[in-house]
């Protein structure tokens, strides 16, 4: 184990929820990780409360890179998210890849989306679990859940224990 290293890709939508992006990104940056924006356009996207996020990348100019991790918020933006193909496609290469690949709140609706969940142990807002165990997961309520490569949280109170397990999951890799 080592100190991790790379880039990190945090994706954003429209009508994000603010704790699930920028405690992330300030965990990740703290340890010396790069974090990417990525929207489905490298524009600028609102949160719920109209906090700006500018995304450095589209969804299509990080479909050839290769992330560390993929960290999908929540808020409604994951609803927006699982539309566009290029984000889907970006999730699922990446968890078939073996990357880390972190969900929080309905953020897992794009882990359903993307078709990576079918038996496997995941966790996400209480109001789409009927979604994650239709797509064939097995729903846990607790504060994080990790399956290999894949982490999943509830709710923004979870944000320590999400970003604790995304740093574990890292510096495991590195």
């Amino acid at each position: 184990m080592g100190h991790p290293n790379g880039e990190v890709a945090m994706l954003v939508e429209n009508n994000y929820q603010e704790l699930e992006v920028w405690a992330p990104i300030y965990r990740l940056q703290e340890i010396g990780m790069t974090v990417r924006i990525v929207g489905p356009d490298a524009t600028l996207y609102k949160s719920k409360l109209g906090y700006p996020a500018q995304a450095d990348l589209s969804a299509r100019e990080a479909a050839g890179k290769r992330f560390a991790a993929v960290i999908v918020p929540g808020g409604y933006a994951p609803d927006l998210m699982r539309t566009n193909r290029d984000l889907v496609d970006l999730v699922r290469s990446h968890v078939q890849s073996g990357a880390v690949v972190a969900a929080i709140c309905h953020g897992s609706w794009l882990l359903a989306s993307a078709g990576v969940i079918r038996g496997r142990n995941v966790t996400g807002a209480s109001q789409i679990r009927d979604d994650l165990e239709n797509a064939g997961a097995a729903y846990q309520d607790q504060a994080v859940v990790r399956d290999g490569n894949l982490i999943t949280s509830r709710k923004p109170a979870d944000l320590p224990q999400f970003c604790g397990a995304i740093v574990q999951a890292l510096t495991e890799r590195a």
